[in-house]
């Protein structure tokens, strides 16, 4: 099955990004995609809330959202954005962080909001407070597709493998892992956690991603550190974008879900177990 990972470098203005990311979605699909996925907030990167405020949209309002349900409408396609930034009615004024699986007929079949928040010092320079702007989820997804069970993440989540083992366990084939990662922990540890979090589930895993610098007008740019991968079942890297933003195309073959399963059973084998 063909698919494509499409790698941004979007800005802090949501009308700007949106004809790069449609531009990258009609080339893939061009190109024989089926399924075509793009990174962690594809509408909109940006440190400012007051900005964010300003520019955001409540999900039934969303300009991007409804680009790309009716991309996927007129090009036949399945589309998973990775994530939008999004209004929503919390008291608090939070966003949400949310990802969404679209079917070729246009319409939303999962959502999926991001359950852990980047609340971390990564250097002395260089401090997130995700929680301090987004509201996390609470509520692991997975969506059917007509090729696969597709188990939906988003960034930091890659993190923590008890999730993804529940979705593994909840019948996913895949794993799809939408980013804009640090450039720091993301050059020692992207790799690492996308090939761990195949190899202990047998499932294929997904992560386009938001690379490099990205302009903003509204407050101190911020840099991602790119390296779209897809990952197979047997932890092998089949697909490396580099930095460079783009279309970056793979063929999944879904045969090999199955086969890595039966020579390393860890799913099956798996027990529960008292203590500590």
């Amino acid at each position: 099955m063909k698919t494509a990972l499409i790698q941004l470098n979007v800005t802090d203005d949501p009308e700007e990004n949106l004809p790069v990311t449609l531009g990258y979605v009609r080339q893939a699909a061009a190109e024989g995609a089926t399924f075509i996925l793009t990174p962690e907030v594809t509408n909109c990167l940006s440190n400012s809330r007051s900005h964010q405020r300003e520019v955001l949209s409540h999900e039934e309002d969303d300009p991007t959202l409804k680009a790309l349900q009716h991309e996927a409408r007129t090009l036949g396609v399945w589309i998973l954005i990775g994530s939008l930034a999004l209004k929503t009615q919390d008291a608090d004024g939070r966003f949400a962080n949310r990802s969404f699986m679209i079917d070729p007929q246009g319409d939303i079949v999962a959502r999926y909001d991001k359950i852990h928040m980047f609340d971390v010092q990564v250097t002395p320079e260089e401090t997130y407070r995700e929680s301090e702007g987004y509201r996390p989820g609470g509520r692991a997804v997975t969506a059917q597709t007509d090729f696969a069970t597709v188990g939906m993440t988003v960034c930091y989540d890659v993190r923590f493998s008890a999730l993804h083992m529940a979705l593994a366990r909840a019948g996913a084939d895949i794993l799809t892992v939408p980013a804009a990662f640090s450039p720091v922990t993301g050059a020692a540890h992207w790799h690492a956690l996308l090939r761990a979090r195949a190899i202990e589930t047998g499932c294929y895993v997904l992560a386009p991603a938001q690379t490099g610098t990205h302009a903003s007008k509204h407050h101190k740019t911020r840099a991602t550190y790119g390296h779209s991968l897809v990952v197979g079942p047997w932890g092998d890297v089949q697909l490396d974008a580099g930095t460079q933003p783009g279309v970056y195309m793979t063929d999944l073959h879904m045969e090999q879900v199955g086969s890595a399963r039966a020579r390393i059973p860890s799913l099956a084998n798996a027990r529960l177990f008292d203590g500590p």
